[in-house]
């Protein structure tokens, strides 16, 4: 029996309260129990990795462009503000490195490290998978590698024995992919897209849904068998959660 508090990823950090992908968030996050904690992953101009989750910058930095446009040096005077609580203060994009020294203090933490597609597009598969998986070889044992990219997926299999979780925008589309050869130990999918009723599962994987902030929500989805749910907002979610187990 597990407590479902457990249970939650904490989505992008904890953008109800500070910017999203950003270090201060996932501090937060993680401070407040997250046993689990979502990022997103792309590459600059001069290949160094980032975390961030959209395919420009307008919505979160108010600037022109993708992040793949610019370097490092560039990015790292841009502010990301926070699309979901307009009062949160702004902060810095992080590299990745910057998170695998902070996850190395946090060992009990497992941190799902999604590779976005249009950093594969314009990179290659081969590129963001052996930059990705280098950068994080002190903290592997705390990594899951998840991408919409199955492609993407077969080369961290081909290239480790990291675990992945293969990215889903609709339930009914998921259940018609052939996963029998991946074999990818998550799966994760829009709660939005799921059928009203009845039991929820994946044969062989771990099933995530994400986005839900609403606790009743998240006990139901538990109650018919998802293993982990994403949020914005996990600390009122662990407050609330905290006395169910499943």
């Amino acid at each position: 029996m597990n407590n479902y508090a457990d249970k939650l990823v904490a989505h992008r950090g904890y953008p109800q309260h500070f910017p999203e992908n950003t270090l201060a968030g996932i501090k937060a996050a993680m401070y407040a129990g997250a046993r689990y904690i979502e990022v997103d992953i792309q590459l600059t101009a001069d290949g160094i990795p980032v975390i961030f989750h959209d395919r420009d910058l307008q919505r979160l930095c108010q600037k022109a462009g993708r992040i793949h446009e610019y370097t490092w040096k560039q990015l790292s005077s841009f502010r990301v503000c926070n699309s979901i609580n307009e009062q949160a203060r702004s902060g810095p994009i992080p590299q990745l490195q910057q998170l695998v020294e902070l996850i190395s203090q946090h060992p009990a933490v497992t941190v799902f490290i999604e590779l976005k597609r249009i950093s594969l597009d314009h990179w290659g598969d081969n590129k963001v998978v052996t930059v990705i998986l280098d950068c994080l070889q002190p903290v592997l044992k705390q990594c899951v590698i998840i991408s919409y990219s199955r492609t993407a997926l077969e080369k961290v299999r081909s290239a480790s024995k990291q675990p992945v979780g293969f990215v889903c925008d609709d339930w009914e589309a998921l259940k018609q992919h052939d996963l029998q050869t991946l074999k990818p130990e998550y799966v994760f999918c829009d709660l939005d897209t799921l059928p009203a009723q009845g039991p929820l599962n994946i044969p062989g994987s771990r099933l995530a849904v994400y986005e839900c902030v609403e606790p009743q929500q998240a006990v139901n989805l538990f109650e018919r068998g998802v293993d982990l749910i994403e949020t914005f907002a996990i600390v009122k979610m662990r407050e609330t959660l905290a006395d169910y187990v499943g």
